[in-house]
C-alpha cells in the first residue's frame, strides 16, 4: 500500500528534483514518492499554474525541467509580525474550545502551520508566557444545542425551541426561523423571526433547553442586517426609542472610560475636574441603566430623566436590601 505525504512536501521534493537538472518524469517521481502517478500529475499542474512555477515537459529528455532559473520555492512568506498576530488570534480563538467551532478552528491553524517556512525568526514558546485570554463569566453552552442552532442558521432550518425568559420558571414553545448566531462582549446570542411575536427576537442559547426541527426551510430576508439593528442598541437589546444619554463620570473613574469605545455614536467632554462626560444616542435604555450601577456612583446621568430616575430606584432598592437584617431559614 502507498503511504501518502502531505502535498507541499511532495512538491518540494519535485522542486528539488527538477532543480538537479535530472528531468525526471511521473513514473520516477512517483517511485520515488510511494504515490500514484495521477498525484505527481496533480502536483505539476498545481505548480505550473497555480504556483506559476515555469515548468514544462521535455520530450527530447522524456522528463520535466524547468524553462527559466527558479529560486527559492513559493510556500507562504510571513513575517516576525504576522506570525505573532497568528499567535493572538490562536489564543483568542481558545474560547471557543468545546464548541461546535473547535474543529474547523484546530484544523484551519494546522493547515496554515504546515505551510510556515521551516525557518521563523519568532521563537514561540517565548511568545506563549506572555499573551493569554482571561473571561471570568465564561458562557454556559449545551454544545448540541449550540451545534444544532449554527446548523439550522446556516441551512435555513425552521426550528421549535424550548425556551425559558429570565426570571421565569415556566418554559414556552417557540417556533422561530434562525437568522444569525452573534458572539457579543463574550456572550453568544441567537437571532430569529419568532412565528408567535411575529417580529425578530434575541434568545440566549443557554435558555434553551430543547430543539425540534419542524422539517420546513425559510428564505433569510434580504434587508436582514445585525449591524443596522444593533447599531443604536447598547448591547444587544434593540428598542424603538430615541435617546440622547448623557452621563458624567469622576476622575476617579474616567480615564477607564476614556480607553474604551463604548459606542458608535459616543463623544466625549472633558470636564474641568477631571471628570468626563460622555453622550451617546440609544433606541434603548435597559443595557445601559445596568451599566452605569455597575460604576458604584461614580457615574452620574443628566439625561434622559428616565434613566436617571430608573437608576435611583435601583439605588435606594440596593440600599433597603443591604440595610435589612438577613431573612432567617424557614424551619422545616
Amino acid at each position: 500500500m502507498l503511504h501518502s505525504r502531505p502535498p507541499l512536501e511532495r512538491m518540494l521534493r519535485i522542486h528539488q528534483a527538477l532543480q538537479s537538472s535530472r528531468h525526471p518524469n511521473a513514473t520516477s517521481l512517483a517511485a520515488d514518492l510511494e504515490v500514484s502517478t495521477k498525484s505527481i500529475h496533480r502536483d505539476l499542474e498545481f505548480m505550473r499554474d497555480r504556483l506559476e512555477l515555469p515548468l514544462a515537459y521535455d520530450a527530447a529528455r522524456k522528463g520535466y525541467r524547468y524553462t527559466e532559473e527558479v529560486g527559492n520555492f513559493p510556500t507562504l512568506q510571513i513575517t516576525e509580525g504576522e506570525l505573532f498576530a497568528l499567535l493572538v488570534a490562536e489564543k483568542a480563538l481558545q474560547q471557543y474550545r468545546g464548541t461546535a467551532f473547535e474543529r474547523p478552528l484546530v484544523s484551519a491553524f494546522k493547515k496554515m502551520a504546515a505551510s510556515l517556512p521551516d525557518t521563523v525568526s519568532l521563537h514561540i514558546p517565548d511568545w506563549e508566557q506572555t499573551i493569554s485570554f482571561r473571561t471570568r463569566a465564561e458562557p454556559i453552552l449545551n454544545l448540541e444545542t449550540f451545534d444544532a442552532l449554527a446548523k439550522a442558521a446556516a441551512h435555513r432550518a425552521q426550528l421549535q425551541l424550548k425556551y425559558r425568559k429570565p426570571g421565569q420558571r415556566a418554559t414556552e414553545l417557540r417556533v422561530v426561523d434562525p437568522y444569525h448566531l452573534a458572539n457579543i462582549n463574550g456572550e453568544w446570542f441567537l437571532f430569529a423571526w419568532c412565528h408567535l411575536r411575529r417580529d425578530i427576537r434575541t434568545f440566549v442559547p443557554a435558555r434553551i433547553l430543547a430543539v425540534e426541527p419542524t422539517g420546513r426551510t425559510f428564505a433569510r430576508p434580504q434587508k436582514f442586517s445585525l449591524e443596522k439593528r444593533l447599531r443604536d442598541s447598547f448591547g444587544v437589546q434593540s428598542g424603538q426609542g430615541s435617546f440622547e444619554v448623557v452621563i458624567q463620570f469622576n476622575e476617579q473613574v474616567a480615564d477607564y472610560i476614556r480607553e474604551k469605545k463604548w459606542h458608535e455614536s459616543q463623544v466625549l467632554r472633558e470636564l474641568k475636574d477631571g471628570g468626563l462626560e460622555l453622550r451617546m444616542k440609544l433606541s434603548s435604555l435597559a443595557e445601559v441603566e445596568r451599566w452605569v450601577l455597575g460604576w458604584a456612583g461614580n457615574a452620574r446621568v443628566l439625561q434622559p430623566p428616565a434613566l436617571a430616575e430608573s437608576i435611583a430606584q435601583a439605588a435606594r432598592k440596593i440600599l433597603q436590601n443591604s440595610c435589612a437584617p438577613p431573612s432567617r431559614p424557614s424551619r422545616v
